[in-house]
């Protein structure tokens, strides 16, 4: 039989169940397997918490706004953002192992499977969300013995804002690994897209008093898709949605989703790959 009819020969739906199955488990077992990723994801995000927002509850005083109904601490407020913060770290991490395995020749052999490219990715899409889920749940569970967490629904509420989100900032990921020729390069990237993402946001700060401080920081943090992933999540802990930021989430995700799936090239990588193992 020849391999173009085996390309796009017909699969069932169960086929496609297994192939999926078996990117998670993959995913799943890499992340088991290094536990210092996992104690990384929550060690940053604790940190915010317990000292840096420490620091400054005396100074950053946090009025009455969406979708609080009283005064709050600093540390309920930078929750969310840290949240996000997860999700944010672990589709970079979940992208730099696309990364490594294009180098190494493993992603190709995936893409020259029978089923289609964009299942492939979102199946690694959806794998990386469900790490990032885990992440985001110890998390959670750390916040609330330390009297940090919303209402009893918002733990329910906050599921699907979540997901969309870890979605987000997957596909995000997933589109700048497809521009990175080599893994040398993308630690670099990772930094100029984290940070700047992170701290131009709502994450750690009302966008009021932003306006207040720079008019032009406060419309940066306005088209940050990073900023609507951190409100989603923020609305959603006290069981109301955020529509505007619904709305991004769900068309950054489409967009950044499209533009890997078309720019994804499983041989970028191989010339090098095969250069250094000449020299060697």
């Amino acid at each position: 039989m020849s391999a173009a009819p085996l390309r796009f020969a017909h699969l069932s739906i169960a086929q496609y169940a297994i192939c999926l199955k078996g990117i998670v488990w993959r995913e799943g077992l890499r992340f088991l397997h290094q536990r210092e990723r996992f104690v990384s994801a929550l060690v940053r995000p604790l940190v915010w918490l317990f000292i840096f927002a420490a620091g400054f509850r005396q100074v950053l005083g946090i009025s009455i706004i969406p979708p609080y109904e009283t005064y709050i601490l600093y540390e309920v407020y930078i929750a969310p953002g840290l949240l996000a913060m997860i999700q944010l770290f672990n589709g970079m991490q979940s992208s730099l192992s696309m990364v490594y395995d294009r180098e190494m020749g493993n992603m190709r052999t995936l893409l020259v499977s029978p089923f289609p490219r964009w299942f492939l990715l979102s199946s690694k899409l959806i794998a990386g969300t469900l790490v990032s889920l885990l992440q985001v749940c110890v998390f959670l569970a750390i916040a609330w013995f330390w009297e940090i967490g919303p209402p009893p629904i918002g733990y329910i509420a906050v599921l699907p804002a979540l997901i969309l989100s870890g979605l987000m900032l997957g596909a995000l990921g997933m589109l700048i690994s497809s521009a990175v020729k080599q893994l040398e390069n993308f630690a670099g990237v990772m930094n100029f897209v984290i940070f700047p993402m992170f701290f131009a946001s709502s994450a750690l700060y009302p966008l009021w008093r932003v306006q207040e401080a720079s008019p032009g920081l406060y419309y940066i943090c306005q088209f940050n898709p990073f900023t609507h992933a951190v409100e989603l999540i923020r609305f959603a802990l006290y069981g109301k949605l955020n529509v505007i930021s619904l709305a991004v989430v769900c068309g950054c995700t489409a967009v950044f989703m499209i533009g890997a799936i078309l720019a994804y090239d499983p041989a970028r990588g191989l010339p090098a790959r095969r250069g250094r193992a000449g020299e060697d």
